[in-house]
């Protein structure tokens, strides 16, 4: 790496550190400082909303605990775990994170891989799903995929599979499906998303499909219909687990609990998210 790309990646870092140092002293900072320890989650972006409400839900079962959220894209992500652990700074017992949760659970076994994370601790908390909606006011509604296959009437908005992950794995529901060829002349193609729902509302299409928490955003104006069967569409899971240096493994281990609790199933589908139930995929550990 050159000079200036090393100096910029290396600030990067060092702000990270300071925005997590920060973090586990904010307590201290505080009038209640005594009443308070920090619970530091390195997230994706892409799931601030159910984490937020995650956060807040285990807030008001542990006044104690203040959950505290950092952000970053996967792979700079990665990388921010990466220079964390490499450091030399930090050793068990003494890190800045406790729990990571990227979008995708693929960079979580990386992580474990390469034991920044502690094996065995990976909780899936939510999982996302393709569902059909329509307009609220639309009175004679599909109620399923294969009733919409059925009406040739109804046109379909959907998002651009060239573009978004969204309109890929709409792409790959239709076909897994048999619908592609059904409704391949009935399609309206949006960008991303907003524009399916926008294509949906402007009256340009009948129904369409986005993924859950998308649709639940719009609720006011649209309803879900359907959800895409799970055999043809595996719904997408989002997991955390503990981070090796974690602070607290204790706390930690009481937020993986949590997040599995009835209580915290009725906060991510309140979102749009699925509750994946017992989504364990390996023992806690102490």
């Amino acid at each position: 790496m050159k000079g200036p790309k090393r100096k910029r990646a290396a600030d990067r870092v060092q702000g990270v550190f300071s925005f997590l140092v920060a973090c586990a002293l904010a307590p201290f900072w505080s009038p209640h400082a005594w009443a308070t320890e920090p619970l530091v989650i390195a997230a994706s972006p892409s799931l601030k909303e159910p984490l937020e409400a995650l956060g807040r839900a285990f807030e008001a079962a542990r006044p104690d605990v203040r959950v505290r959220l950092f952000f970053d894209s996967g792979l700079d992500l990665r990388r921010t775990i990466a220079a964390m652990e490499n450091s030399g700074k930090y050793f068990i017992g003494s890190g800045p994170i406790h729990l990571v949760a990227p979008a995708e659970d693929e960079l979580l076994t990386r992580l474990e891989q390469k034991y920044y994370v502690l094996p065995g601790t990976r909780r899936i908390y939510a999982t996302t799903s393709l569902v059909l909606v329509v307009p609220e006011s639309l009175v004679e509604a599909p109620s399923s995929f294969d009733a919409l296959a059925r009406n040739a009437r109804l046109r379909v908005a959907v998002a651009d599979p060239r573009v978004t992950a969204l309109g890929q794995r709409t792409d790959e529901l239709l076909r897994s499906l048999g619908m592609a060829e059904a409704l391949k002349d009935r399609l309206d193609v949006a960008g991303d998303a907003r524009g399916v729902l926008d294509h949906l509302l402007n009256g340009a299409a009948d129904v369409a499909i986005v993924f859950g928490p998308d649709a639940v955003r719009e609720s006011q104006r649209v309803r879900i219909v359907a959800t895409a069967p799970v055999e043809a569409d595996r719904p997408i899971t989002h997991s955390m687990a503990m981070e090796r240096y974690c602070p607290n493994r204790s706390l930690c281990e009481d937020f993986l609990a949590f997040v599995q609790t009835p209580e915290a199933q009725r906060v991510v589908k309140g979102l749009g998210y699925g509750a994946p139930g017992n989504g364990k995929t390996g023992t806690v550990l102490r």
